[in-house]
């Protein structure tokens, strides 16, 4: 549905008992999806049975990658047809043998970067980074809010200073006019709560409305 809608890349969330960067919206979603049994067996298995044309990333907490192993992980997710690796509660250095079983194997290691990440910390975070640099556009957790930041610009300039991975900026954008926002100084947009909400109140339908108007709105940035 979001392929045929315009999106550009995929990410599929793994279902956590914990979810401590993710609002009430997707905590919402995680605890329908564990109380049906899903785990991460599942996740790579519908991401298999998707065979979508576009990069899928496959985004989680480190606890599920260790439980179910990390180099299994690496290469169920890899056949299964994944991109890419989020691990949103893993900071940079936190585990460098870890990092090095992901940055050897073939899905890229994308990194998260927060307003408040020093340079140091930036440069740390980018070494053997993939793919594309996920910026939180704010402090908290994930969901929709009311407006994008006014200092966006001012991060994704820092970010580009330091790398010539794309930019993509998450965390509280949801409608079609915040994506146009962000679009217009980033080179991508993430949006996951609103596109749960989407789903869980119109089903498929609504999701690939909101999703075609948030293409739509960045197309007219030329995005």
């Amino acid at each position: 549905m979001v392929e045929a809608a315009g999106a550009d890349l995929v990410e599929v969330g793994v279902p956590f008992s914990d979810p401590l960067a993710d609002g009430v919206t997707i905590q919402r979603s995680t605890q329908a999806a564990l109380d049906l049994g899903v785990g991460m067996s599942d996740v790579l298995e519908q991401v298999r049975r998707a065979a979508l044309r576009i990069p899928v990333v496959i985004m989680t907490y480190v606890n599920p990658v260790l439980a179910y192993g990390v180099e299994r992980f690496l290469r169920d997710a890899h056949g299964a047809g994944a991109s890419g690796v989020l691990l949103t509660d893993f900071p940079a250095g936190a585990d460098p043998a870890l990092e090095r079983l992901v940055t050897a194997s073939p899905l890229a290691l994308i990194r998260l970067v927060a307003p408040t990440t020093t340079p140091e910390r930036l440069q740390r975070a980018l070494q053997g980074a993939g793919g594309f640099v996920y910026l939180i556009s704010r402090l908290g957790v994930t969901g929709v809010r009311d407006d994008v930041p006014t200092d966006i610009p001012s991060h994704v300039a820092r970010i580009r200073a330091a790398t010539t991975l794309p930019i993509a900026v998450g965390f509280g954008i949801g409608t079609p006019a915040q994506a146009r926002a962000a679009a217009a100084v980033a080179d991508g947009v993430v949006v996951g709560s609103a596109l749960v909400e989407a789903l869980g109140t119109g089903g498929i339908a609504q999701a690939e409305r909101l999703v075609r108007g948030l293409r739509g709105a960045m197309e007219r940035n030329g995005s």
